[in-house]
């Protein structure tokens, strides 16, 4: 079986576990369904699952520049006859243009300038892209008339630095710290504005800490990605602050069940949802689960904290998104990255190949590199 066939399989398996119901299956069947970011580390498990529910009488297309896998080649885009991919930029009114020649009902939004560290030495672009380009967007999905536009949100992003927890809905902190977190918050107020002013169905959803299957590691990508990556590399791991920081990971295939249903259920409409495990997990104990299934005997090394990484504790409520939506995590979290290492192994030449820690970055990696070259007396 390679690669793509386990993928398929690993999503067709959890959408027979997650056993959704007969109506949401007819209501897609047939769908032609735009997903912006479609070859990301979310979109590319979002578009096998919308793409199994389309049929093929329906149509899946994928928006994508492609800077989430760094290479002119959609390799992380699942080759599926129902499946059409284009290249392009949610800036450019030539490449929206064309993707609703295509008829599209739904409009998943996942394409973003990702994320923290990026916006802050990038902001002008991360304001292009996440701002500039939803608005765009929104504005193309009004005109073509489309059922619903579900919007990815950043849960970790929006909700500031010392909320109560578990995070609930309908607590807002105007102390973000990062363009994104601006950013994301702003495209929730675009969504909403859409929703009031044109009557459009709209869906906020927040993600809490994706990890899974998709995501190559580099500069800008998430800790679970990078933490593999050194760790099969046989390097130490880098903790910026002291490991006793919680995330909630949540596995990229419990955010997908959340997507497809807020594409569906009537009670999603005008809504906004944490989609998230519902657990925390400490980054100590991350980078010590990592290193035992990988079998790295190198040492972890603190760092400090970087100046926008605030949030000592992330844990977010599903009771709203369970209660209007039926959503329901299945994916405990060593299950879920088990699948996650199993990805990277199949992929490791292509992983190797892409994964881009360039010097000069303003990240925790950054530093790792600069230690492990000073070990080396590398220059």
């Amino acid at each position: 079986m390679n690669t793509n066939e386990k993928r398929i399989k690993w999503v067709e398996d959890y959408l027979a576990e997650v056993k959704l119901d007969t109506e949401l299956l007819e209501y897609y069947n047939g769908k032609n369904i735009l997903v912006t970011g479609g070859a990301g580390a979310i979109g590319s498990n979002l578009i096998i699952a919308l793409s199994k529910l389309a049929g093929e009488s329906g149509k899946i297309v994928v928006l994508d520049n492609l800077s989430s896998i760094k290479k002119k080649d959609p390799w992380n885009v699942t080759p599926l006859k129902n499946i059409m991919f284009v290249e392009g930029d949610v800036r450019s009114d030539i490449d929206l243009k064309r993707v609703f020649k295509e008829n599209v009902n739904l409009v998943f939004h996942l394409a973003a300038f990702f994320a923290n560290q990026n916006s802050v030495d990038y902001p002008e672009v991360s304001a292009e892209v996440d701002v500039i380009g939803q608005v765009k967007l929104l504005e193309y999905s009004r005109l073509a008339k489309i059922d619903r536009f579900i919007y990815a949100s950043s849960g970790c992003a929006i909700y500031g630095s010392y909320p109560q927890l578990p995070l609930k809905e309908d607590f807002i902190s105007m102390h973000l710290t990062t363009p994104y977190q601006i950013n994301k918050m702003t495209g929730e107020m675009y969504c909403n504005f859409y929703a009031h002013h044109y009557d459009m169905h709209i869906v906020n959803c927040r993600f809490f800490n994706s990890y899974g299957p998709g995501e190559v590691p580099g500069q800008y990508r998430n800790v679970i990605p990078n933490f593999i990556y050194w760790a099969m590399k046989g390097n130490s791991l880098p903790i910026t602050g002291t490991g006793e920081e919680t995330r909630d990971f949540t596995y990229v295939m419990d955010l997908v069940q959340g997507l497809v249903r807020s594409g569906y259920y009537k009670g999603a409409i005008g809504e906004n949802f944490n989609l998230a495990s519902g657990t925390e997990t400490s980054i100590i104990d991350l980078a010590n689960l990592v290193n035992e299934i990988c079998g790295n005997s190198a040492l972890i090394n603190h760092k400090p904290r970087r100046k926008w990484d605030t949030k000592p504790r992330l844990l977010a409520s599903v009771e709203k998104a369970r209660e209007l939506i039926g959503y329901k995590p299945l994916v405990e979290f060593k299950e879920g990255f088990e699948k996650n290492i199993e990805w990277f192994k199949d992929n490791w030449g292509i992983i190797e190949e892409l994964a881009d820690f360039p010097p000069g970055m303003s990240s925790a990696v950054r530093n790792e590199i600069q230690h492990e070259k000073d070990k080396l007396h590398v220059k």
